[in-house]
């Protein structure tokens, strides 16, 4: 039992932030009740009201619906007032985090788990019975470095406050466990922070080079923000005038990091949804008298009807293994070493399947 009614305002905020929104509200009389069940406070409607305006006044996030009826003399007036907490986050918001959480590769299974229930409690009641059972969804693999998010927090510092970091950086062995793939410590200049298929990347550069090289942060352990200012990102390819993130993300699928060439491609019409999930439409649709007139040993009137040339800046290696993906829809025309890498590929696969 709560000692007085000095907390009584603070009773019935969370109430309403735990049993209503604006399709389930509560008028006077259900608060009375559940302050008496909850809080074994008994009190009038008098006090109710007084407190539900005083919250108002604070600036808390109340609504209130008047429900009329007419009178003997045929004026309208007010039966009842229903109340309801206007949550900060919609249904389809927070399932949208918690959807974002579950499919993350990133996060520990057991730290998930604790950041729904977190996301759960920012709701009432109704909403954690809806998504129930989305929480308990079996097989989704989560990473088995408990560091991910401290390293997602330190590595966010060391950007903000322009400073370089070092890591091990690990891969998995045969026992399934995290190795480091050297004994020394990575030392790079950190810029940015990507989420790409459900994993958290981090673009940075090395002192040595000009380029940009992606890092999977659930693979680094024994992070350190070191006390030496980052490179200056003019002298960095790709950041001269600051990182164009969806041209990076579009030009290195699957996080490769060799610099982008630019391809040309034939694709089946009926797959160009998948060439725009990829590559948004950061993509050039090529003409068929271009086509005519450049690939003419590629291109059959009769036989191509149903497909289309288009021309995209990709990395060579991402590239390489998204047309092996779609292998059967997607033909690589140029540049010639490509082609020529995934026809060796092919050859080397038919072998080992006769």
């Amino acid at each position: 039992m709560v000692d007085g009614k000095k907390m009584m305002n603070i009773c019935i905020l969370e109430i309403l932030r735990k049993y209503t929104d604006s399709e389930h509200t509560m008028d006077q009389k259900d608060i009375i009740k559940k302050l008496e069940t909850e809080y074994g406070m008994k009190v009038d409607r008098k006090s109710v009201k007084s407190n539900l305006m005083n919250l108002v006044d604070f600036g808390y996030n109340l609504e209130c619906t008047e429900i009329e009826r007419e009178n003997k003399n045929g004026e309208a007036e007010i039966l009842t007032k229903d109340w309801y907490y206007n949550h900060e986050f919609d249904d389809a918001e927070l399932r949208m985090l918690i959807d974002s959480i579950l499919f993350s590769k990133t996060i520990p299974r057991n730290q998930a788990q604790e950041l729904i229930e977190k996301i759960k409690g920012l709701s009432n009641v109704y909403f954690s019975a809806k998504v129930q059972h989305v929480c308990n969804l079996p097989g989704l693999s989560h990473t088995d470095n408990r560091q991910t998010m401290l390293n997602v927090e330190m590595i966010d510092d060391a950007i903000s406050e322009g400073k370089k970091v070092a890591f091990l950086y690990n891969t998995y062995g045969i026992d399934k466990q995290l190795h480091p793939r050297k004994d020394t410590k990575y030392i790079v200049n950190p810029y940015q922070m990507v989420a790409n298929e459900g994993k958290y990347y981090l673009i940075c550069n090395y002192d040595k080079y000009d380029n940009l090289s992606n890092y999977r942060i659930d693979r680094m352990t024994e992070i350190e923000i070191l006390d030496e200012k980052v490179k200056d990102k003019s002298l960095v390819k790709g950041m001269e005038h600051g990182l164009n993130l969806p041209q990076h993300m579009a030009e290195h699928l699957y996080m490769f990091s060799d610099p982008a060439a630019t391809i040309v491609l034939k694709v089946q019409k009926g797959n160009m949804g998948d060439i725009v999930d990829w590559f948004d439409k950061n993509f050039e649709v090529l003409s068929p008298k271009f086509v005519q007139n450049n690939y003419p040993d590629n291109f059959n009137p009769e036989t191509d009807a149903n497909k289309a040339f288009i021309r995209v800046t990709c990395s060579q290696n991402a590239m390489f293994h998204w047309a092996m993906q779609y292998g059967t829809s997607v033909e690589v025309i140029e540049p010639a070493d490509l082609r020529e890498r995934i026809r060796d590929a092919v050859n080397e696969m038919a072998e080992r399947y006769k």
